[in-house]
């Protein structure tokens, strides 16, 4: 198959679930997060989904991961619960709390869960998009997967790029999805550059002495940098309140490199919230969500910028397209997965 030719999800799901398969993970546990990880590539988040895999076969055959967690409620009140990943792939303890946060709205307005003891899940927009597509509110952060940042005016790395992500349905075609990281740049972004041969653009990361760091083979030498100074400190540092000490999870000096470090418990931490619009009494909040979004849709750009767009908008369509055409994949993207199935003896046909 040429480097160019569309790969069908389907095909690139059944690859996945057979790689952490082969790493003892159950096959329905599997399928499952092979299937999260293919969405996030079908809905955009390429730095997030199958990009990832080679992460999660280094630290499930590394025993920092643990291939048959039993994803438990470790507490639970009415409108919150918090769930025990019990170390194992992410994408299954979130996908939990997800479910669970839905449950609880749909009975008492609101459910936030909370994640400890779990591992990196792919993006949020995963565990916040179906609160929106069902009438619901959705948030979910997560304390980032190494440290890369440090507070703001110091040196020492104890914040992650710490994601938040939030959901709203819309009468429009697509619901409102806003899934950003609270550093500049997200890690991720960073590693498909390093995979692809690229520089980072200024503003991104600087190096100890303070000037631009634009090789990102050279990530390790600098640091990433907040969204707006320190508003994003402060955001940060909130999101690892909220989504680390909150749950029992790790914080700061804690957090453990799930990429250079394949042996250890993670005790990842995240959260997830639903909110319903009918606990407060609104009946047409999609109605008048749309409303506002089409006004700032109309707003005239100014020179230079294309048309104002919502976060969110578009994907809908875009993700139909590449569930009829089948996924693009980047060319050095293509050749790692074809490694890996060299590496641990697969099959690495994906059509």
């Amino acid at each position: 198959m040429s480097d160019d030719a569309p790969v069908s999800a389907a095909a690139l799901r059944g690859f996945v679930s057979r790689a952490l398969a082969a790493q003892g993970v159950p096959e329905q546990d599997a399928d499952t997060v092979a299937g999260l990880m293919v969405e996030a590539d079908i809905f955009g988040y390429g730095t997030h989904g199958v990009f990832r895999l080679r992460q999660y076969l280094a630290r499930l055959k590394g025993g920092g991961c643990n291939p048959k967690a039993q994803v438990k409620i470790a507490h639970e009140t009415l409108a919150t619960g918090l769930i025990d990943g019990d170390n194992g792939l992410g994408h299954l303890a979130m996908t939990a709390a997800r479910d669970l946060a839905i449950e609880k709205a749909r009975t008492a307005g609101i459910g936030w869960v909370g994640v400890r003891r779990g591992n990196h899940a792919g993006p949020l927009a995963l565990y916040v998009r179906p609160q929106a597509e069902a009438g619901l509110i959705g948030m979910a952060a997560a304390v980032g997967s190494a440290n890369h940042m440090p507070p703001y005016g110091g040196s020492d790395l104890l914040l992650g790029t710490n994601p938040i992500a939030i959901s709203a349905p819309s009468a429009g075609g697509d619901p409102f999805v806003l899934d950003m990281a609270t550093t500049v740049a997200a890690m991720g972004k960073i590693k498909t550059l390093i995979q692809q041969g690229k520089p980072m653009p200024e503003g991104w990361m600087v190096g100890r002495d303070g000037a631009p760091l634009t090789d990102p083979n050279r990530k390790s030498e600098g640091f990433l940098l907040p969204i707006g100074g320190p508003k994003g400190f402060g955001l940060s540092v909130a999101i690892g309140l909220l989504a680390g000490v909150l749950n029992g999870a790790a914080f700061g000096s804690e957090v453990v490199d799930f990429t250079s470090d394949t042996t250890s418990e993670s005790n990842t931490g995240q959260f997830v919230m639903a909110l319903d619009p009918l606990a407060f009494g609104i009946t047409d909040f999609a109605e008048r969500a749309e409303k506002a979004f089409a006004e700032m849709r109309a707003s005239p750009p100014l020179p230079g910028f294309d048309p104002v767009r919502l976060p969110g908008d578009g994907k809908t369509a875009a993700a139909e397209a590449r569930r009829t055409r089948g996924l693009a994949l980047n060319p050095a993207l293509r050749r790692d997965l074809g490694a890996l199935a060299d590496e641990y003896g697969l099959d690495a046909s994906f059509a």
